[in-house]
Parts: structure tokens; sequence; C-alpha cells
């Protein structure tokens, strides 16, 4: 048994970033490791600073006071509110560290193995560039350092920052990656990698997540998981909605999106997050891992891609199901509710990968 730490995003006030923790926990103590996730909270990811990132990423406010308050007064008591929901499930679902919130602090944390986790960990952070924080800067050279399922979150850095990437990714022992487009990076990079793995909450079964549903929500309606702001998609999803002849629920811990249209579920608990999607009739997101729980549930789901460069992260899961054509080309096209996903093949796809990814990372702690 080895004593591994876990370095990942767990903090946001994001339903993804909880999952994704909760199941490399899950995985790692099946394969007979003890695990805790290391409880490392960036300042500006965390209550009014949190505000105050997302501000300063809108240049056109940079220079509107008036703006800027109206933002703040609107928008902070419901990330607050976000923020205390999500601590309160982070600390009932993720066995974790004390807190750390200075770099400096992290060094005096001991494990046989140091694991970057999955998600965004390697791309840009709320001040738009990135943490090495999660490169495992703090683990001295000659301690064991994998990386599991990371992702850069999209394809195209400077110079400089590949540099920087390179350096700290070469001291690693072991790398896995979640995108295929990642794996291709490191190649181009020079950087030794195991190849593209599963996310870790597709290594856990729908029947495993089921367990955290208390009560399946009985009705027929089409679900609505949005991240990014995006009008046509708002607009799509009432559309569709009402072409099948169904209402339009949507689910979000960000209260803006009650404008958005639909019957607004806002920040619901875990397992009435996961059972909103397991009975769904229809689901349209942006979200990864939106993708990832419909591909999981065998929902009949509708994929609308960022148009943020970040969606190569969602059709890197499409393509290896073999799903592109659950993309939406075309906002006045609702066909795509005949056309029924096949879930024979796909559940097969998922059972191979789930193998090999599991195997993978059990070769990486061993090796």
């Amino acid at each position: 048994m080895k004593d591994i730490k876990v370095l990942t995003r767990h903090t946001p006030s994001n339903y993804g970033s909880l999952l994704q923790s909760m199941a490399t926990i899950s995985i790692l103590k099946k394969l007979g490791h003890k695990c805790v996730i290391i409880n490392y909270q960036r300042r500006d990811e965390r209550g009014l600073k949190a505000v105050f990132s997302a501000i300063s990423r809108k240049e056109a406010w940079r220079n509107n006071p008036v703006k800027k308050l109206a933002y703040i007064f609107v928008r902070f008591p419901f990330e607050y509110l976000a923020q205390v929901k999500f601590d309160y499930m982070r600390a009932k679902y993720l066995d974790l560290t004390q807190p750390y919130i200075d770099k400096k602090q992290l060094v005096e944390i001991n494990a046989d193995i140091f694991m970057t986790g999955s998600d965004q960990v390697w791309g840009p952070v709320l001040t738009q560039t990135y943490d090495d924080v999660y490169f495992l800067s703090f683990v001295d050279n000659g301690r064991k350092k994998l990386a599991y399922a990371a992702s850069f979150g999209k394809t195209e850095f400077t110079p400089h920052i590949i540099s920087e990437y390179k350096k700290m990714l070469l001291v690693y022992d072991n790398i896995a990656v979640r995108e295929d487009s990642a794996v291709e990076l490191l190649k181009d990079w020079g950087v030794p990698c195991y190849g593209q793995v599963l996310d870790p909450t597709l290594l856990l079964t729908a029947k495993d997540w089921s367990h955290f549903i208390k009560k399946d929500i009985k009705k027929k309606y089409v679900l609505v998981y949005q991240l990014h702001s995006n009008y046509k998609l708002d607009n799509y999803a009432k559309a569709f909605a009402n072409e099948v002849g169904l209402p339009l629920v949507r689910i979000s811990p960000s209260f803006h999106q009650i404008s958005r249209g639909g019957e607004f579920i806002f920040l619901p608990g875990l397992g009435k997050f996961l059972s909103y999607i397991k009975n769904c009739t229809y689901f349209i997101t942006d979200s990864f891992h939106g993708t990832a729980f419909a591909i999981n549930f065998n929902k009949q789901f509708i994929e609308v891609l960022p148009e943020n460069k970040t969606g190569t992260r969602n059709l890197s899961i499409l393509q290896l199901t073999n799903l592109t054509d659950r993309i939406v080309r075309n906002y006045s096209d609702f066909s795509i509710k005949d056309k029924i996903i096949d879930y024979s093949n796909v559940n097969r796809v998922l059972d191979r990968e789930r193998k090999k990814s599991i195997k993978i990372l059990s070769e990486m702690i061993n090796n």
C-alpha cells in the first residue's frame, strides 16, 4: 500500500471539480492505496477575490467602476453561497489534508507518491497564467511524481510557456493525460507519456455513481447543463424542448443562469445533480463532465462545443466513443432528437478503456 497525495483542481465551485476528485480517491483506494487530496486553496478562487478575478478578465469593465460595483453586488452573495455549499460537499465526499493557502506550506507534506490529478490542472487559472503548484513544484526531485488524466485545457501556448512547461514536466516519473490533443503536445515537446486515459469519473460505472442518488426523478424533461455564456445554446435548448414537447430544466451552481430559460434548479446537492442527469429524456450540454456523465448514464444527449478554444476536451471523449455525430452543427436543426444512440458499442469502448486506464494507473504507481 502506497501513501498517495493528490494535487488537483478541487476547490472551484463546480460539479466537475468535485466529481473528478471523488473518483480519483475512490479508484486509488480500490487499487489498495491510501489517498487524500492536498487541500490547496488559491486565494483568487474563493470569496470576494474570486469575483474580482472574474472582473479582471472582462476588459470592457476595467475602467467602469459602476459596472464593477454592480457586478460585485449582484454576483458575490450567490458565489459565496455556492462556495459554502461546495465546501460542505467537499468535506462530506473528499478525504482532504488541512488547508494550504501558501505554496511555501506545501513543502511540509510527506507521501510515498505525489500525483497531479485530473481536470485542467495544467491550464490557465483565473489569473490567465499557470500555477506551478499543479506541476508539483514543491516536491523535491527524487520523490516520485505522477500525473493521471491531467489536462492543459487548450492547445495553444506561447514559446515561453512551452519552455517552462517542458522543464516542469520532464521531472515527472510517469505521465498519462486526458485528451488525445495533450498526447500530441507532449510528443512535440519531447516529454514521455503513457498516452491517453479516461477521466476519473469514467473509471466508475453508472451503478457506482447511482449509489449517491437517494431519489430518482420521475418525470420527462429536457435537461441543460451549461458552463459557458452562449446565447445560441440558450435559444437552442428552449427551441429543442419546444420541438420535442417537453419541459426544459436547467441546473447550475451559477445563479445568473436563471435568466437563460427553463425551470431553474440552483445549486442542487450532489445526489440531486446526478439524478437530474440520470433520469432526463434528453440532455444538452457544453461541459466536458456533463458529456462524460451523459455517456456513462447512457443518455440521449446533444453536444454544443464551447466557442473559446477549450472544446478539444469534449471532442476527445466524443471521438473515443464514436459519438461526434451528437455535436450541434446547425442551431435550427433538431433532427438529432430522432437519432437514437445505440449504447451497446459505446459501453464496450468504455469497458475496454476503463480497464486499460486502470491498468496504466496501477503500472505508473508500481513502476
